[in-house]
């Protein structure tokens, strides 16, 4: 059972620079990008080739809500999965799709304040 994430090098970048926009810390935006992902019905692709970006531990990215978060995916999928597939394949699968919907979000709202309240009303 693997509980190290690595991400792709693009990713790891966006991560920094959001942090750096929105003043909120990586695994939290993993945890917003994920979920972006979410909420588009096509799969994700469960292959990243590069993992020279950020390292992330399990329970620091799910944290409490790490069975939420494997419900949330499988109820994407409509269908179990185990753990070994869900994290760190499919979680970082969601991670790449959804850090540059998160991006375009902020880009969007234009300050991490309206954002967040974009996020919520949608």
């Amino acid at each position: 059972m693997n509980f190290r994430l690595k991400t792709s090098k693009k990713t790891g970048d966006k991560l920094k620079e959001l942090q750096d926009k929105i003043r909120l810390t990586p695994n939290i935006l993993c945890r917003y990008a994920v979920v972006l992902s979410l909420r588009n019905p096509e799969p994700a692709i469960a292959f990243v080739k590069d993992t020279s970006g950020l390292e992330f531990n399990r329970n620091t990215v799910t944290g409490i809500y790490d069975y939420v978060f494997k419900a949330l995916i499988a109820q994407h999928m409509a269908r179990d999965i185990s753990d070994e597939e869900y994290f760190p394949d499919l979680f970082n699968a969601h991670l790449e799709r959804g850090i540059f919907m998160l991006e375009n979000e902020y880009d969007y709202a234009g300050n991490q304040e309206k954002m967040i309240v974009n996020l919520l009303t949608k």
